[in-house]
């Protein structure tokens, strides 16, 4: 009986020893963010809200012996009841510093559009959704969940230069009078270097993406390329970023198919004096948006100006101030979606 004992106890100790050697190392992050947006349109009366971001993001990622690591990630469900980032794939981070996303990669274009900066608040007036001139770099990068994305090391070929290329195929949907997107392919890059007190970021990327439609073809498939620069000079950022495609999307509240020929232009500063950070950026979008084959229409345009104060009140909390001023056409014609809006509230995370 004593040795029975004694082999169950060592039988238990080694099966917990192996649970333990086998399991992935996990962290979480996330962050809570509230306040009250008031948005004040040129027509119409002001309207009130509390708007919400909450994010939950759980990592995990193990070590092989033969050095590279394998990671994934998920996102929980916030509890305004939308869906989170549920289906991230796998990363494999080699030795030599180089990356391989699998499903659910991405676009290697937008991976690299430089980030410009604006307001830290969660305020604005809402376009009307038939208005598709862009507010961002990244209009244009379409992908499906079934690709892959390689991220070299860094210093590749040049010291500061990191590269980026990604592919993904369609996903099995059968074509319907909806445009579907069937491949991409991308290509990104980042280059990072030194003049004198200056930290300089240069981004850049192209993409193309290729669909299909029960009946009229576009004249034009989906492609896009950006440009931007990033100057740092201790606590100043001064950024700027342009991008120049076209766009396949569906016009507002219905399924029909929209192509657009589109451009933007950002540009934001943001400077930080102890426990303040000051922001202020600005969007200058247009398009020329047409039914499928068709040529010709009137401009949409997009004009977006907004400026912050934060304020770190303890580790890991934000007090923001947010104001944003808004100015919108859907072709030619103002949309009644001009006008203003500010924001309160504070962010905590984790």
């Amino acid at each position: 009986m004593k040795k029975e004992l004694l082999i169950g106890t060592a039988l238990v100790s080694t099966l917990g020893a192996a649970s333990v050697a086998e399991a992935v190392t996990a962290t979480m992050s996330g962050n809570h963010q509230t306040g009250l947006e008031v948005e004040s349109p040129d027509s119409g009366g002001d309207a009130r809200n509390q708007n919400n971001d909450n994010n939950f993001t759980v990592s995990l990622s193990e070590t092989t012996d033969g050095g590279m690591t394998i990671s994934s990630s998920f996102m929980l469900m916030n509890e305004n009841g939308s869906a989170g980032d549920l289906d991230a794939g796998f990363t494999l981070e080699f030795t030599d510093g180089s990356k391989l996303d699998l499903l659910n990669a991405g676009n290697a274009s937008g991976s690299h559009d430089i980030s410009i900066p604006g307001s830290a608040g969660s305020e604005g007036i809402t376009m009307t959704t038939a208005n598709k001139a862009p507010t961002g770099l990244d209009f244009a990068t379409g992908a499906t969940v079934y690709g892959v994305e390689y991220h070299s090391a860094a210093d590749f070929l040049a010291d500061g230069l990191k590269v980026s290329v990604s592919a993904s195929t369609d996903n099995g949907v059968t074509s319907s009078s909806t445009w579907k997107n069937d491949e991409h392919y991308a290509i990104g890059a980042t280059y990072v270097t030194d003049m004198g007190d200056t930290a300089l970021t240069i981004g850049t990327g192209y993409s193309t993406t290729g669909g299909s439609i029960t009946g009229t073809t576009p004249t034009t498939e989906e492609n896009s390329i950006h440009f931007g620069i990033s100057a740092v000079t201790g606590d100043l950022t001064v950024a700027v970023g342009f991008a120049d495609g076209d766009d396949i999307t569906t016009a507002g509240g219905t399924t029909s198919n929209i192509e657009a020929t589109a451009d933007v232009v950002k540009a934001g500063v943001k400077y930080v004096s102890g426990d303040l950070t000051f922001n202020i950026g600005m969007a200058s979008g247009e398009a020329t948006d047409n039914a499928f084959g068709s040529t010709g229409g009137s401009t949409d345009s997009a004009d977006t100006v907004g400026a912050s104060v934060s304020y770190a009140v303890a580790s890991g909390v934000t007090a923001i101030l947010g104001y944003t001023n808004s100015d919108s056409q859907n072709e030619g014609q103002s949309d009644d979606k001009d006008g203003s809006a500010w924001y309160i509230g504070a962010n905590m995370s984790f």
